[in-house]
């Protein structure tokens, strides 16, 4: 096993563990289902959202057949990604890679036993008089989408980029 790959692995496992540690203690410990939401700080609040559809909530369904569906894509999804990781000569692509996958298993899980992804970070501001929020997210959200800026980096400004004519 190389050492860039090996680095992609790690990246997976830690997202992985950090995404369902996050959601078992917010559900099981601090509770938020009763508890509803909870202010960290005047910009960020934990709230518990389940999402049934895919990325920002789009095509939100509660139909079984369309979660086996996306469970499947995910899981093609993922082959594929860990196929591509093995095979990158890129420190960089790799840990990107496996962010991405830690990331999708995370909320693969959360699909597989909850029947809908939990989500429960939200972003707000208040300006002139009003509210303005962002997606309700997670950890597995933040890690996919590191992955796939450290795979934007590497493919424009990485050593390989650099050495391209």
């Amino acid at each position: 096993m190389t050492p860039a790959l090996r680095s992609g692995i790690v990246a997976a496992v830690a997202a992985l563990i950090a995404d369902q540690a996050s959601k078992l203690w917010l559900l099981f410990v601090l509770d938020i289902g009763h508890r509803g939401a909870v202010s960290v700080t005047p910009f960020l609040d934990l709230v518990l959202a389940w999402n049934t559809g895919i990325s920002y909530g789009w095509f939100q369904t509660d139909s079984p057949v369309a979660a086996a569906i996306l469970l499947a894509i995910k899981a093609v999804a993922v082959v594929l990604l860990a196929i591509w990781m093995a095979r990158s000569h890129s420190r960089m692509a790799t840990i990107g890679l496996g962010l991405i996958i830690g990331g999708a298993i995370g909320n693969a899980i959360d699909r597989f036993v909850y029947g809908a992804v939990m989500d429960f970070a939200l972003f707000h501001v208040q300006f002139a008089g009003k509210t303005y929020s962002w997606y309700v997210f997670n950890l597995a959200d933040v890690a996919i989408v590191v992955g796939v800026i450290a795979l934007l980096y590497d493919s424009f400004l990485g050593t390989s980029a650099a050495k391209a004519p």
